[in-house]
């Protein structure tokens, strides 16, 4: 946070008692994050449940919640904010800060196997994507009757979950930091979109072909490793 990308923003109004702070795609500068993208059991692990023989970094992200943060993350799926295709993908959300389930991630069961629905702002929920109207809103999300999953979590943690899977989490009374990496697999493909995507890969559509694999250096393989002579 001392030394945010371009990419960084802030996901809270400027009258929130906290702040909610984002920031992506910042492997390439911080050495501690290359060790874990790289050298952790985490990419095999990805390949393990995307069932996928190779497995790339899509992007990392940095979520930070501090003290008495309101803003809550709204009910929503990763994927719609992409530039990507395909079902072979996986995130991994790493709790820095214990996190008890009140201010956790939560998840619908089962989501993931749905439609896409339409990605909105967190903040004031504005379709800033897909147009209006061209994908459903997100189902109102009733608790009661769906199977949430939600967990106390310690640092060492790490919850997997499908990109197109709806989650959420409320406010927090205390600092919450994340890391979460992005990996996708075999069958995911470059979906270049007409608006810039969150997060932004600028002139990537001048780079790479829409229908194509994410070759290219912003989307290294993770796994396997290449042999070392």
């Amino acid at each position: 946070m001392a030394d945010p990308s371009p990419l960084a923003k802030v996901a809270s109004a400027a009258d929130d008692a906290g702040l909610f702070f984002e920031d992506f795609c910042n492997w390439t500068r911080v050495p501690e994050y290359q060790q874990l993208i790289f050298e952790s059991p985490i990419p095999q692990a990805a390949a393990q449940l995307m069932q996928s023989r190779v497995v790339r970094l899509y992007h990392d992200h940095l979520l930070v919640k501090e003290p008495r943060t309101q803003q809550p993350t709204p009910w929503h799926q990763d994927q719609p904010y992409y530039n990507i295709s395909g079902r072979q993908n996986v995130s991994f959300w790493i709790p820095v800060d214990p996190v008890p389930v009140e201010s956790t991630l939560k998840f619908v069961s089962g989501s993931h196997s749905g439609a896409w629905y339409l990605p909105r702002t967190f903040l004031d929920e504005q379709a800033k994507w897909f147009p209006e109207g061209s994908l459903a809103n997100v189902p109102k999300v009733d608790e009661g009757s769906e199977e949430i999953l939600a967990w106390d979590l310690e640092p060492g943690d790490a919850v997997a979950f499908h990109m197109l899977t709806l989650h959420s989490s409320e406010g927090s009374t205390h600092r919450r930091r994340a890391f979460s990496v992005r990996l996708v697999g075999d069958d995911v493909r470059h979906a270049p979109r007409p608006w810039v995507t969150s997060p932004e890969f600028e002139g990537l559509a001048s780079e790479l072909s829409a229908g194509v694999e994410l070759d290219h250096p912003l989307f290294p393989i993770v796994y396997p490793k290449e042999p070392t002579s």
